[in-house]
């Protein structure tokens, strides 16, 4: 394990649980633990033994996504992306976001790519990439309008604004909410009773899912992609922001 390894793994009773493990930046993902969370991931899907997934998050975040901290030195950011939502999609083995705190940007475009999100009552969720004056490139501009509408999708988006978990659970963003102490426990339930069933068919099942929404999202996906790739950060607004964000409230 290195200083860039930010999430822990462990198997039990056929579930993986992966957690984002680096409260100070909000369990965001720097390049190498993105390479090294996709790597897991298919490890995972590949394995025998684990049956379902669950990814979450060491309080009081789930993941903010991209290191915005490395994104603003690393002039490749946009040219070699390293997509953990592009992997969580292509998995055979089911995988359930428990979310438990504040899930922003990249950390929503993950939870968009699982096949079923639990939140506790703590969780808030928002795109802020205008923020820092970045472009989705994880599937946000083709899985949120299809999870809460076009027109919801566009307020978080062009707003900022978070909603907490009660409004997510309305809007169709979460599966269920529960209270925060209650979250792992309902999360390792459900992916235990994943488990206990049939893997060909369930893997089956995921596949078809997936595929259905490759055929209905593929090509909005590529023309996410097409402006990623020519999207250029303005790395001295994105600086200012991001000092803003990460800076204690005057007194």
């Amino acid at each position: 394990m290195t200083d860039h390894i930010r999430f822990r793994v462990r198997v039990v009773g056929g579930v993986m649980v992966l957690t984002f493990d680096h409260p100070p930046t909000r369990n965001a993902l720097d390049r190498v633990t993105r390479g090294r969370l996709v790597e897991a991931l298919r490890e995972a899907d590949a394995a025998p033994d684990v049956r379902a997934i669950v990814l979450t998050g060491t309080d009081p975040a789930f993941s903010s996504g991209v290191d915005a901290k490395q994104l603003l030195g690393d002039p490749d950011y946009t040219r070699l992306p390293v997509d953990p939502a592009a992997a969580l999609r292509a998995l055979a083995t089911p995988t359930i976001a428990a979310v438990n705190g504040s899930c922003v940007s990249g950390g929503l475009e993950i939870v968009l790519a699982c096949s079923i999100v639990i939140a506790s009552t703590e969780a808030r969720f928002a795109d802020t990439h205008a923020k820092l004056g970045l472009t989705p490139g994880w599937g946000l501009s083709t899985e949120l309008p299809a999870a809460v509408g076009v027109w919801r999708a566009r307020q978080l988006t062009l707003t900022a604004q978070p909603i907490d978990a009660r409004t997510a659970y309305e809007w169709g963003l979460v599966n269920e909410v529960v209270d925060h102490g209650s979250l792992q426990r309902r999360a390792l339930d459900l992916a235990s009773a994943i488990a206990q069933l049939d893997a060909t068919s369930i893997g089956n099942a995921v596949r078809l899912y997936a595929d259905g929404q490759q055929a209905s999202l593929g090509a909005a996906r590529a023309v996410e992609r097409a402006a990623l790739d020519g999207w250029a950060v303005d790395r001295s607004s994105a600086r200012a922001a991001f000092d803003q964000r990460v800076s204690p409230p005057s007194t």
